[in-house]
């Protein structure tokens, strides 16, 4: 049975083209940030924005407000408002019983699906007439896309909910992320000397072929259950006639074994360390590990309530671990609890990006039923002690 009304799924459906229209890569979030304030403030409701835009390189900070609920619990849903760079404007438009961009670039459901589909949770609760049993507090971060820089940067402690959720991960409505992984990130500088190619050749210490040899004698791509490597970019040289003097690569390293992940990275500049050495180049190399992983129990309560609302929504729930990030790193890094749902969206950060009407409705669904069901749980929870 449908929680949603047919009104508020059209209501969901301009609300989401609206916000996909508006261009918000990580940094260039104000004009979005300002639209939902204003749709949150229609409602009725206080919105804080915080501080954190000049730590986390964007020009607007992240966004919170609460619903209040007819007791002391509440529950945190937290999406974000940047997407990956547009390579042409966004137009949604509905194809084959989906959302898709008209034009060849990324629509934006990553994440505003789930931005949207908060905005329909907090305006069905506030117009009902009564607060709901349990409060709901609503954060909309800024930089997610950078490394989590909205997240990182906001003080978790001025939430008051015993634990949350993000709807982040680009995959079937079911499935409940239990595990993520540990991120390294390495930049890394190869210097050597300029020459001649055609006359002095030999004279010169070319850093890309320094670099090559590094990278050729790497462990790429998944080099076991829960880790793995990538070289991501590799720049250098300037001109087809001269030995190049230097050369950049960037890379990652990642585990949902912490120590496992630090192991690859200092692994992989080993390697690059190495060939600069025997090539008589120079290396600068910046290792930061740009956020952490964690493990959920599947027992937590915030799983057994996901699932129960998943059910209750027709999903069938799987646990899964990813190799991915979210929001849900950064909260649980400094000790909030929080589980990242899939969200039903296909292809992020490709212009093929989709989400189905059927999915975007039923996250909504599944956030009613989460706040719907949370008293039961959290009173079953207690009395199994």
């Amino acid at each position: 049975m449908r929680r949603a009304t047919d009104a508020e799924r059209e209501q969901l459906a301009r609300t989401f083209a609206a916000l996909c229209r508006i261009e918000s890569p990580s940094g260039r979030e104000r004009q979005c940030t300002d639209w939902v304030a204003g749709e949150l403030r229609g409602m009725g409701l206080e919105v804080e924005e915080d501080s954190a835009g000049p730590q986390a390189g964007s020009d607007a900070g992240n966004l919170m407000a609460r619903v209040p609920g007819a007791g002391a619990d509440s529950i945190l849903i937290c999406a974000h408002l940047d997407t990956v760079p547009l390579a042409a404007a966004v137009e949604p438009v509905v194809v084959n019983g989906g959302w898709e961009n008209a034009n060849d670039a990324i629509l934006g459901a990553d994440n505003k699906a789930a931005v949207a589909v908060a905005l329909e949770l907090a305006r069905r609760l506030t117009g009902a007439g009564e607060p709901p049993e349990v409060g709901v507090e609503l954060l909309f971060t800024v930089c997610e896309e950078v490394a989590l820089r909205g997240a990182k940067a906001f003080d978790a402690g001025r939430l008051r909910s015993r634990f949350g959720y993000v709807f982040d991960h680009a995959s079937p409505i079911g499935e409940v992320v239990v595990s993520s992984p540990t991120y390294y990130r390495i930049v890394a500088d190869v210097h050597g000397r300029a020459a001649h190619a055609g006359i002095r050749p030999e004279t010169g210490r070319s850093a890309i072929a320094a670099a090559a040899r590094g990278i050729a004698a790497m462990r790429l791509g998944r080099l076991d259950a829960e880790t793995t490597a990538n070289i991501g970019t590799i720049s250098g040289g300037t001109s087809a006639n001269v030995v190049p003097e230097h050369c950049r690569v960037e890379a990652e390293a990642r585990s949902l074994d912490r120590a496992r992940a630090e192991s690859v990275a200092t692994e992989m500049i080993d390697h690059l360390q190495e060939a600069a050495d025997s090539s008589e180049c120079d290396l600068d190399v910046t290792l930061e590990r740009m956020f952490d992983g964690y493990r959920t129990r599947p027992r937590e309560l915030r799983v057994l309530l996901a699932e129960r609302a998943l059910r209750k929504c027709g999903y069938e729930p799987e646990q899964i671990v990813t190799g991915g990030g979210s929001d849900a790193n950064a909260l649980e890094s400094v000790g909030f609890a929080c589980t990242n749902l899939a969200n039903g969206t296909e292809r992020n950060h490709e212009p093929g990006e989709r989400v189905s009407i059927d999915a975007l409705e039923g996250m909504l669904e599944v956030a009613i039923a989460l706040i719907e069901e949370a008293p039961a749980v959290m009173q079953e929870t207690q009395a199994a002690g």
